[in-house]
């Protein structure tokens, strides 16, 4: 019986640990993706009408690329509904083909309505492979309008890589604890 206490025990500290461990993490990802926005909005001012008319957005504070022939993608960001954090989301992503380099990113995806969220949050939504992103560091005017329900928007943080796109992506969400 003396085992079997200290064994729910031991498994009540390293799940406690553990739960410590993710909220501080969700912490530092939440922190990264308000300066995130900042700098989305200090690069590109236009992005404003996205923030406040979007039913929700995503924003993945540190997506890192990179590949050569073989490319991959990931990073951790905050969704916001109705701007209001509700929840945390990851990307995964891994392509073949012509690329090169490794590059660090600020990613935002806005979703035009509430279905265009809810299928997000649902798990039900990835790009199609040719979907690409604004590219804000371009310098380019833009009109940037929704496409099947979402805008996309790039910044580059950091490092060069041959390849836009973003088609392909996958995604996951977790809704915060309530």
């Amino acid at each position: 019986m003396k085992m079997i206490k200290s064994f729910i025990l031991v498994l009540s500290l390293v799940f406690t640990a553990n739960v410590i461990a993710q909220n501080e993490k969700d912490e530092k990802i939440m922190a990264d993706a308000l300066e995130a926005k900042e700098a989305l909005l200090e690069a590109q001012a236009e992005l404003k009408k996205f923030f406040a008319q979007s039913a929700g957005y995503v924003i993945f504070p540190n997506v890192g690329k990179g590949g050569f022939i073989i490319g991959g993608a990931s990073g951790n960001g905050v969704v916001y509904e109705n701007g209001d954090a509700v929840g945390m989301a990851s990307l995964k992503k891994l392509n073949v083909g012509l690329q090169a380099g490794g590059q660090a990113i600020i990613e935002v995806i806005f979703f035009e309505t509430d279905v265009d969220l809810a299928r997000f949050k649902e798990g039900q939504f990835e790009f199609a492979a040719e979907t690409s992103a604004v590219a804000l560091k371009s310098g380019i005017a833009f009109e940037a309008k929704y496409k099947d329900g979402v805008a996309v928007f790039a910044l580059p943080k950091a490092g060069l890589m041959a390849d836009a796109s973003v088609g392909g992506q996958k995604f996951s969400y977790r809704p915060f604890a309530m």
